[in-house]
C-alpha cells in the first residue's frame, strides 16, 4: 500500500535513501533545523551510521566490540525524531508521483512511501573484477560492517594464507590486520607501484620497504588471472605463479551506487556518480544527493571527481541537510585528504601530486624534505618524509 506524504502546511516529509554517514548527517541536520519535518530513512543493510574506516582495526582485534564503530543507534535516532528503518531497500524512485518503492527484507513485503523532499545517499559498493573464481567461498570484499564481521570471523579461526588483490588504502589496511594475527600475507597490485593513485612512485617504494619488513610479500605490476579452487578458494594465479590462499580479499576500489538515481532520470556524471551542484542539489527538483554516490569538485584542478571518504560524506551530508530545510550553504569542494597506516608507518596526502598537476596543465615544482617526527633526543623520534608540490611562479600550494 501507499504510505502518503505528510505534505501539509505544517509538515513535510523528507525521505533519505541510505543511512550511513551522508544520509544520517543530512537527516540529523534537517531535523534539528526543522522540528516539524517528518524524516524517514531507509537502509537496506542491518547497520546504520557506522565508521567504515575502522573496519580493518576491528578485523585485527584492535577495535572491539563492533559496536564501537557505530556512531548512533536506531533508538538514538528515534529520540531525535528520525524514523530509521533497517533492512528496507528502496528499489525505485517515481519523481512524477513523488514516491519511492520499498522492499522490506524483514517480512519480504513491498510498499510505497511518499516524499516531499528526497535525499539519495546510496553510497558505494566494492568493485568485483570480472575474473574466474570470484564466486568461490573464501573470496571477500570489505565495505560494510557485515563484511568486517565475516573477515573478523575468518581471521580469528586460525592463521593461514591470504592473498589481497589491490594495494590501495583498504588492501594495505587489511594486510596489516591479517599480519597482526599471524597470517601469511601476499599483496598483489596490477599497477607498477602500490598506492599508485595517491603516492608518487618513489615514495611508494618506502611504503613497500616498510611492509616487507613484516614478511608481507608485495607483488607489483602483476595481474591476477584467476582465483583457483573447487567450491572453496585454494589459491590465486597471478603473473603465471600459483599462490596458495585460504582467503582472498578483493580490494580494487569501489563504484558509486547510482543506478537507482539513473533509472529515475536523474543525471549522472562522467565518473558514474550523481551530478550535484555546490548545494548538493541534483538535476531533479527537490532531490539532493551526498556522500560516496555523488560527485564533488576538486578544489585544485576544478574537475568533478567521485571520492569515497567519510569526511566528504559527513560534510556534503551537512550541506544537504541545511539546504533541504531552506538554508543556503555551499560545499567548496575537496582536497582529497586521506591517511592510512601499516603498523608504525603512517602515510597521508592532501591535494595533488606532480603527475596530477601535469595532467591538469599546471606547471608544478616539488621539494622533498626528510627529518624526524620529534626532537632527535626524544625516544619516540622516527623518520619522516614530507613532499611539497607548488605551482611554479606563484608558489600556490597544490
Amino acid at each position: 500500500g501507499l504510505e502518503p506524504t505528510m505534505g501539509t502546511v505544517m509538515t513535510q516529509r523528507l525521505v533519505v535513501i541510505g543511512a550511513d554517514a551522508a544520509g544520517m548527517t543530512a537527516a540529523s541536520q534537517a531535523r534539528r533545523r526543522s522540528r516539524q519535518l517528518d524524516v524517514v530513512a531507509f537502509e537496506k543493510t542491518g547497520f546504520a551510521s557506522y565508521a567504515a574506516c575502522g573496519e580493518p582495526y576491528y578485523i585485527s582485534g584492535e577495535v572491539d566490540p563492533i559496536d564501537k564503530l557505530i556512531a548512533r543507534t536506531p533508538e538514538q535516532f528515534a529520540k531525535a525524531g528520525i524514523d530509521l528503518r533497517l533492512r528496507h531497500e528502496v528499489t525505485a524512485i517515481d519523481l512524477d508521483r513523488r514516491v519511492v518503492e520499498v522492499r522490506n527484507h524483514n517480512d519480504h513485503t513491498t510498499s510505497e512511501t511518499g516524499f516531499d523532499t528526497l535525499l539519495i545517499a546510496t553510497g558505494a559498493r566494492a568493485f568485483v573484477p570480472p575474473m574466474p573464481g570470484v564466486e568461490l567461498e573464501g573470496v571477500h570484499t570489505l565495505r560494510t560492517l557485515g563484511d568486517a564481521e565475516a573477515l573478523r570471523s575468518v581471521a580469528e579461526a586460525g592463521a593461514g594464507s591470504i592473498v589481497i588483490v589491490g594495494a590501495g588504502y583498504i588492501g594495505i589496511e587489511v594486510a596489516e590486520a591479517f599480519d597482526a594475527r599471524g597470517w601469511t600475507v601476499t599483496l598483489v597490485e596490477a599497477l607498477p607501484s602500490i598506492m599508485a593513485r595517491t603516492l608518487d612512485a618513489d615514495l611508494s617504494v618506502a611504503v613497500v620497504d616498510a611492509i616487507e619488513t613484516r614478511n608481507v610479500r608485495v607483488l607489483t605490476d602483476v595481474m591476477v588471472e584467476r582465483i583457483e579452487g573447487d567450491g572453496r578458494v585454494t589459491g590465486v594465479l597471478a603473473g603465471g605463479e600459483s599462490i596458495e590462499a585460504d582467503v582472498v580479499v578483493l580490494a580494487v576500489g569501489g563504484r558509486p551506487v547510482s543506478e537507482l538515481a539513473g533509472e529515475a532520470g536523474i543525471a549522472l556524471g562522467a565518473t558514474g556518480a550523481i551530478v550535484v551542484d555546490d548545494h548538493q542539489l541534483t538535476s531533479a527538483e527537490g532531490v539532493w544527493s551526498a556522500g560516496d554516490c555523488a560527485e564533488v569538485r576538486h578544489r585544485v584542478t576544478g574537475e568533478m571527481v567521485n571520492l569515497h571518504l567519510g569526511t566528504v560524506a559527513n560534510k556534503t551530508g551537512r550541506i544537504a541537510g541545511i539546504n533541504m530545510t531552506g538554508g543556503d550553504a555551499s560545499f567548496p569542494g575537496v582536497l582529497a585528504t586521506a591517511i592510512t597506516r601499516f603498523h608504525d608507518l603512517e602515510v597521508s596526502i592532501t591535494g595533488i601530486r606532480p603527475t596530477d598537476a601535469e595532467a591538469a596543465g599546471i606547471d608544478a615544482v616539488t621539494a622533498t624534505v626528510s627529518g624526524l617526527t620529534a626532537a632527535h633526543y626524544m625516544p619516540e623520534a622516527s623518520d619522516m618524509t614530507i613532499r611539497l608540490t607548488v605551482e611554479r611562479g606563484t608558489g600556490t600550494v597544490l
